[in-house]
C-alpha cells in the first residue's frame, strides 16, 4: 500500500500569505521578546523574521510584502526578495505560515 503526502505549497510573489489559526505572535514580557507560539512549539524570531511575519494578513501578496519592507528597510526589492521568499517557504514547509 503507497499512502500519498499532500503537495508541497508552493509560496510565491502572488502569494498571499496568513498564520493558521493555530499560531500567533505574542510578546513575552518576561524575556522582553516576541515570541510565535504553535501548539508544540515556541520560535523566538529576530526583528526581520517578525517584520514579514506581521505583514501576513492573508489579503497582502508577498510581492507587496517585498515592496513594502525594501522601502522600510531602504533596500533593494531584488535583495529583500529572495530573503522574503526563502523564509516565507521554510515558514509555510513547518505550516506556521499558509499561503
Amino acid at each position: 500500500m503507497m499512502i500519498s503526502r499532500p503537495e508541497r505549497s508552493t509560496m510565491t510573489t502572488l502569494s498571499m500569505p496568513s498564520l493558521p489559526d493555530h499560531v500567533r505572535i505574542q510578546f513575552d514580557p518576561i524575556r522582553q521578546a516576541w515570541a510565535v507560539l504553535s501548539p508544540e512549539r515556541v520560535f523566538w524570531p529576530n526583528d526581520v523574521s517578525l517584520d514579514i511575519l506581521r505583514h501576513c494578513d492573508g489579503q497582502t501578496t508577498v510581492a507587496a510584502i517585498i515592496t513594502a519592507l525594501a522601502g522600510e528597510y531602504d533596500a533593494p526589492e531584488e535583495d529583500v526578495g529572495a530573503d522574503v521568499l526563502d523564509f516565507l517557504q521554510e515558514w509555510n514547509d513547518k505550516l506556521l505560515v499558509k499561503s
